[in-house]
């Protein structure tokens, strides 16, 4: 969407909304200190004149504090954006009300901060009402810095573009979603005719790793889970594990990435070779960035008002997951999966919090001027897994992810450059009962029972978890006390069920789980073991795992076909293309076979895929404990959603893989005059 420059503000103007909302607040401040004055015993002000005074000099105080705070926060790390968002308004109330009455103890201090809440829930209330909804109120926050602030560029004619990756939204949820209106932000992109929506086909496996290196490096080669066992090394590559998603990165870039012109990296696996990368999971040891992300965070946050809405919203969601997943378990509704407080308290920070800390660096980066932004929204993915794909908790996730796009697109307003904003999903969701509730036992059992021999299991889902994680880690380290203790807490946000290094040799099975795709290793063996192979040792457990009722096919390499996909009533050699009696690949869709031979080919393929079974109602039975789930083939995992500004056109034929993405993706940033100077600065 490309509007007409707006006018900028010259140097530091005083407005009528700046002065009527800091009267608000002041207004506000001044009755949650009456409030707090009756409701708390160790808090006293006498009367709202007296409050108004208390509260123009917490505002003078806070704002001091705020600027030493700040700074220390930048080093101490993203914790510190929390700890000054807790304790910065208590700190300057503290200063104000009790230093001068001599009371130095710790009840003063702990009194200060119960009144820093009440007054920070008052005065947040009041410019809600005034600003009709805390979004519009997030958003004038954002705003305000760019009338403070001229930013001038070299090349302000050449628009920018902000990708927003709603997370494993399927494409039929966003043309419901749209036709209902409940998503006002992009429905009236569409009905205005300024964006067009449309479908792509994510490859096998459906995937955010593999996606994302897809649509940010042009390649989905090597990636052929969230886990797999890399064979050279012997090790289990973890792609949500920081030190891990560096590995892969590098293995996969040219050099040459999506982002690679003056972009931006945000909440991402992979940096796209952005030369600034925040809260993303391949590069948290690039300290400086992260330092400048902490400012912007903490900045923030340490206002009363914004530390307040993303703490209400987190407190408010961890209440609604926990009502909603007892609703669900009173009304029996299936699918379904266990829903505990873990999950809760990941969804609340998920949808609150990080959502706020994502929105508050893309805005920062376009008010900066940066070329190009691309920042991972996981919400609607992470409820999905846990309560389905049209639950109205997840389709509550994606309403959010909806009133964000709306913030950018005020902040786009304002930028030093025009903007388009691209808004896509990595890849879509099925959704099923999970095969160990079907059947009784998972995939590992099964394995195991069938061989006869041990098998090990890693099959927890931790995409959630892993957007988190960037940003724990992100202020780990080894030269403090507190580094130190936030590097264990990045490793436990990781752990897996199998140790890194790959145990046993020969004897044992490493059995993951990929959504409704499964994928077995035999241990400590250095290649793909072949069909032939397979039943020498075992015998009963390529014929048990395909004669299995929830299995829809077993792919495995042979000496003389390659690659073949055995069902029960039949084969599909897929490099020849053969079928054999009934063919197990047809329910799968047309790309079934293509998609499978590309992913059975790759070196780092497992000795065995283990592909669930798809039902009369189109639902797949994933080998990790989802109600909706995807990493393999069958139902909409692999139909992907893009909306893009008509102006930036997509291909007549539908675009197949994150790579074919990726290159069109590329090509609109040259079209608007981006990578011009791409090879001098590569050779150079």
């Amino acid at each position: 969407m490309v509007r007409p420059a707006p006018a900028r503000p010259r140097g530091r103007r005083l407005r009528w909304g700046d002065l009527g909302r800091a009267l608000l607040g002041l207004v506000g401040a001044a009755l949650g200190l009456v409030i707090a004055s009756w409701v708390l015993p160790g808090f006293d002000v006498d009367g709202f004149e007296e409050a108004l005074v208390v509260a123009a000099l917490v505002a003078v105080c806070g704002a001091v504090l705020r600027v030493v705070l700040v700074e220390g926060a930048v080093w101490v790390g993203w914790v510190g954006a929390l700890l000054v968002g807790l304790f910065g308004q208590a700190l300057a109330i503290w200063v104000v009300v009790y230093a001068p009455q001599g009371d130095l103890g710790d009840a003063g201090i702990w009194w200060a901060l119960a009144a820093s809440w009440i007054v920070s829930a008052v005065s947040t209330l009041f410019v809600w009402v005034a600003t009709a909804g805390t979004d519009d109120a997030a958003t004038a926050s954002l705003l305000r810095r760019a009338r403070r602030q001229v930013v001038e560029l070299d090349d302000p004619d050449v628009p920018g573009i902000v990708f927003v990756q709603a997370d494993g939204v399927p494409y039929p949820v966003l043309e419901w979603c749209v036709r209902a209106g409940t998503l006002p932000t992009l429905s009236r992109w569409i009905r205005e005719g300024s964006h067009a929506m449309a479908e792509w086909r994510p490859k096998l496996p459906a995937t955010t790793p593999a996606s994302q290196m897809g649509l940010l490096h042009g390649t989905i080669d090597g990636i052929p889970a969230f886990r797999w066992v890399d064979r050279a090394t012997g090790r289990v590559l973890v792609a949500n594990k920081p030190g891990d998603a560096a590995v892969i990165e590098a293995l996969h870039t040219d050099g040459r990435g999506l982002l690679v012109d003056d972009g931006v990296s945000v909440s991402n696996l992979f940096t796209g070779d952005a030369p600034t990368a925040y809260a993303t999971m391949s590069a948290v040891d690039r300290t400086g960035e992260t330092r400048q992300a902490r400012r912007v965070v903490t900045q923030y946050v340490s206002r009363p008002a914004g530390f307040t809405r993303s703490m209400s919203r987190t407190l408010s969601e961890v209440a609604r997951e926990r009502f909603q997943a007892s609703r669900a378990t009173r009304r029996n509704v299936r699918p379904r999966v266990h829903r505990g407080w873990a999950f809760a308290f990941e969804r609340a920070a998920l949808t609150g919090v990080l959502r706020d800390l994502n929105t508050t660096l893309v805005a920062d980066s376009m008010l900066r001027g940066r070329r190009v932004v691309y920042v991972d929204y996981v919400d609607y993915d992470a409820v999905a897994h846990h309560a389905g794909i049209s639950q109205p908790e997840s389709l509550d996730a994606l309403a959010g992810i909806d009133a964000v796009l709306a913030q950018l697109e005020a902040v786009a307003a304002v930028a030093p450059r025009k903007y388009h904003l691209v808004v896509l999903s990595d890849h879509g969701q099925s959704q099923g009962e999970i095969f160990a509730d079907r059947y009784g036992e998972d995939l590992a059992t099964l394995v195991a029972r069938l061989s006869e021999s041990a098998a090990l299991a890693a099959s927890e889902n931790d995409e959630g978890s892993g957007a988190l994680n960037s940003l724990v880690a992100g202020s780990a380290g080894t030269d403090t006390v507190l580094g130190r203790a936030l590097a264990r807490t990045s490793t436990r946000l990781t752990i897996d069920a199998i140790d890194t290094e790959v145990p046993g040799s020969g004897d044992k099975f490493l059995v993951f789980g990929s959504g409704n795709l499964g994928l077995v290793w035999v241990a400590g063996e250095q290649h793909r073991l072949t069909l032939e192979e397979l039943t020498d040792r075992w015998p009963a457990l390529l014929p048990g795992l395909v004669a299995h009722p929830g299995v829809g096919f077993v792919c495995v390499e042979t000496d003389e076909h390659g690659p073949v996909a055995l069902g029960p009533a039949g084969e599909h050699r897929l490099r020849e293309g053969v079928v054999t009696g009934v063919d197990p690949l047809a329910r799968f869709g047309p790309h079934a076979a293509e998609f499978l031979l590309r992913a059975a080919t790759m070196a780092e393929a497992p000795d065995i895929y283990v592909n669930s079974l798809i039902d009369d109602l189109g639902e797949v039975a994933a080998f990790e404990g989802l109600v909706s789930c995807h990493g393999g083939l069958g139902g909409w995992q692999d139909r992907g959603m893009v909306v893009h500004p008509v102006d930036l056109a997509l291909p007549d034929e539908m675009v197949v893989g994150a790579d074919a993405l990726h290159r069109v993706m590329v090509g609109w940033l040259e079209q608007l005059g981006h990578r011009t100077g791409l090879g001098e600065r590569a050779d150079g």
